[in-house]
């Protein structure tokens, strides 16, 4: 380059200055552009290395969390199939049945449903295409609401065990009765699951809002799993799986736990009407007795209808909200609330078999290996010995009625049996 191409460069009214400036511009915004589409400049590299390794722990953690959820609910559920195939005793309650399927649907929610919805919320994208996308969600509503429906059949026989007669209970749960109920757990859900939506019912009057949603992040219907309803199928969807069964269990277990407390009063009635020589020391004892025998009812009721309604009430109120809102829940509430709701298949198991002594003993055979080495211990539930049903646990109800009529030479004979029978409280079978 001359002196006078050096001096131009300086020169505002030159024509190789004005050049150079566009040519400056041209570099400074096609870098921007390219950097855009293709590698970023050396210092967003930096912060975006540092902030994913910022991250890393709490992917790390997530995923731990979610294969914890995933691992315990296969295996206790698998835990409590196999603890009643195994136990004779076990097969011959009828709540166990509801208790196994129960175990069942909670099971391939652990396999069919959690692992998608772990790969989707870590790779924040879906690599299985559409068809799939729409049976897996239709998986994932028949088998939640599949086990939501269970839990409320649960309910229904528990009241009918204890609160009502003996003959009563025998002729509303006939085996043809349990067995209509254990398919209509099947059956339902898939009125509200796989019919609606294959058909696509779930989207009328909704389909620019499902595109808009897609679309975000330039992902095709290949890479985004959007699963949205209108306001007709979010009412219907969650009155059916959730609100109703609600309303069914909070009633069921109410009249649960008034009949207990009415048992341990008559119990303690007809004890201070036989005993009128008891001290004041056995008389303390037998009102500590009473009393922890309801706070335990009371906790246990508490307890499962607590987890209950803690796991899936988030999901379904904001199943029915969001509609009203125009849609604008958060991704991030939508997932916390659909994890809520997948750990209770966690917590079924432990609520409803791991608190009953006849499975934890059938448990503890299952995980020593064998009867033998564990009968060193404890007795055999498989062997001879009273067994914790609801027919039983309604039979000593209906004795403690039966024997409130009674006095004089009779009141001891039923003093007696009613302590025998008090063994089998209700609480013990919760």
């Amino acid at each position: 380059m001359n002196v006078l191409n050096k001096m131009e460069l300086f020169d505002p009214t030159s024509n190789a200055t004005s050049s150079l400036h566009d040519y400056g511009n041209f570099c400074i915004y096609g870098y921007m552009n390219q950097s855009s589409r293709g590698p970023m400049p050396v210092m967003e590299e930096v912060d975006a290395s540092g902030s994913e390794r910022n991250s890393m722990p709490k992917w790390i953690a997530l995923i731990c969390f979610l294969s914890l959820v995933m691992l315990m609910s296969v295996l206790g559920n698998l835990l409590v199939m196999t603890a009643v195939c195994k136990d004779r005793q076990l097969r011959k309650i009828k709540t166990n049945y509801f208790i196994v399927s129960l175990a069942f649907a909670d099971l391939m929610v652990s396999l069919l449903v959690m692992p998608f919805g772990a790969i989707e919320l870590i790779h924040q994208n879906w690599i299985y295409g559409e068809t799939f996308c729409l049976v897996r969600t239709s998986l994932d509503v028949l088998l939640t609401t599949a086990s939501i429906l269970h839990l409320c059949c649960i309910a229904l026989d528990r009241y009918y065990a204890i609160c009502c007669q003996p003959l009563v209970y025998r002729n509303k749960m006939t085996p043809l009765r349990v067995a209509l109920m254990l398919g209509g757990c099947w059956v339902i859900p898939t009125f509200i699951s796989f019919l609606p939506i294959m058909q696509g019912w779930n989207s009328i009057g909704i389909g620019e809002v499902i595109q808009k949603r897609k679309s975000i992040g330039n992902a095709t219907n290949s890479t985004a799993c959007v699963f949205m309803v209108n306001k007709p199928y979010a009412l219907t969807c969650s009155v059916v799986a959730f609100y109703i069964p609600l309303g069914l269990m909070v009633l069921a277990y109410q009249r649960i736990y008034v009949t207990a407390r009415a048992h341990a009063q008559q119990i303690s009635m007809l004890q201070r009407a036989g005993g009128a020589a008891a001290s004041a020391d056995s008389a303390d004892h037998q009102r500590n007795h009473r009393m922890r025998t309801e706070t335990k009812a009371a906790k246990t009721l508490c307890i499962i209808m607590g987890c209950f309604c803690l796991c899936w009430a988030p999901f379904f109120i904001t199943n029915v909200v969001d509609p009203f809102i125009n849609y604008t829940v958060p991704d991030q509430l939508w997932a916390a609330c659909l994890w809520l709701g997948y750990i209770n298949s966690m917590l079924n198991p432990i609520l409803y078999a791991f608190l009953n002594k006849s499975f934890r003993r059938a448990f503890l055979i299952i995980l020593c290996c064998g009867r033998k080495r564990y009968a060193a211990r404890r007795p055999s539930i498989l062997g001879p010995g009273p067994t914790c049903s609801a027919a039983q646990i309604n039979g000593s109800t209906h004795v403690l009625k039966y024997a409130a009529l009674h006095n004089g030479n009779h009141i001891e004979q039923e003093k007696q049996s009613l302590q025998r029978e008090d063994t089998e409280s209700p609480e013990s079978c919760f």
